[in-house]
């Protein structure tokens, strides 16, 4: 299938606005995100914390698939490793990924270049959706079905 003249000859579309207006959105959430890892780093949430309980594991008993990740970020804040692949491995593996959109966010907000919609959503990019779907909810079932770190049915 190929795009129409008229899509394909467009290049990419220029931010006009100056450089730290486009810098402000990146650069607060890095900070949020830095400032909430830095409290994780001094709050432990394994035993009596302020952080609330997630709701999927107080009304139903079972673990979401992001249950697990405040604790493997205290872990991974804290420089262990293998207690934060112990207490959510998909979080874990997801943050390098988290890592990258970001700067890739940052370096097009700094250049004001942003790909032509039109040219960059592949089909990979329509299905990104429902692979992340499926991910989560395999991994949901897989880590309440299986023995993991006290998690599960039963």
């Amino acid at each position: 299938m190929t795009l129409p003249t008229e899509v394909r000859a467009s290049g990419p579309r220029i931010d006009a606005r100056p450089r730290w207006r486009r810098m402000v959105a990146p650069v607060i959430t890095g900070c949020a995100v830095a400032g909430a890892t830095l409290v994780l780093r001094f709050v432990d949430p394994n035993g009596p914390s302020p952080l609330p309980m997630c709701p999927t594991r107080l009304l139903f008993g079972v673990d979401c698939p992001g249950c697990g990740g405040l604790r493997a970020t205290h872990a991974l804040a804290n420089g262990d490793i293998p207690t934060a692949l112990d207490n959510n491995l998909l979080f874990v593996v997801l943050v390098p990924l988290l890592v990258a959109g970001w700067v890739l966010w940052m370096v097009r907000a700094w250049k004001g270049r942003w790909p032509d919609p039109a040219r960059v959503i592949p089909r990979w990019q329509r299905a990104l959706p429902m692979v992340v779907a499926i991910v989560l909810l395999v991994f949901g079932i897989v880590r309440n079905f299986t023995p993991y770190l006290g998690s599960g049915v039963g």
